[in-house]
């Protein structure tokens, strides 16, 4: 699925204009984008984990010299994705339905 694909189906799912949804699109991606800059990490219960990961300096080899060399330390983005999202994938639930149970169960075991 490519950008307008998404937009596409956002529009659809949310019944708004493709215009509408491109926009929410962008500003959902810039804010995560931001946060992540800052050091933040963007939690979507249900979804995932965006966060920065330290990678740190490891030796490695150029490969068309094959001179050793350092690789220097960096923050990368990772994605850690939510129980539901991995349910979903797996074919154990249903789309959307995950965290109501969750309610039930939480409920069910004060009583």
């Amino acid at each position: 699925m490519n950008k307008a694909e998404l937009v596409a189906a956002i529009a659809q799912k949310a019944g708004i204009s493709k215009a509408i949804a491109e926009k929410a699109l962008k500003g959902t991606v810039e804010a995560i984008s931001d946060a992540l800059a800052k050091g933040q990490a963007v939690t979507l219960v249900g979804f995932g984990s965006f966060s920065v990961q330290q990678r740190s300096a490891r030796k490695g080899r150029n490969p068309r010299t094959g001179q050793r060399i350092t690789i220097p330390a960096r923050k990368v983005p990772k994605f850690t994705p939510g129980k539901a999202l991995k349910d979903l994938i797996a074919g154990k639930k249903a789309a959307g339905g995950s965290q109501k149970g969750a309610a039930k169960k939480a409920a069910a075991k004060k009583k």
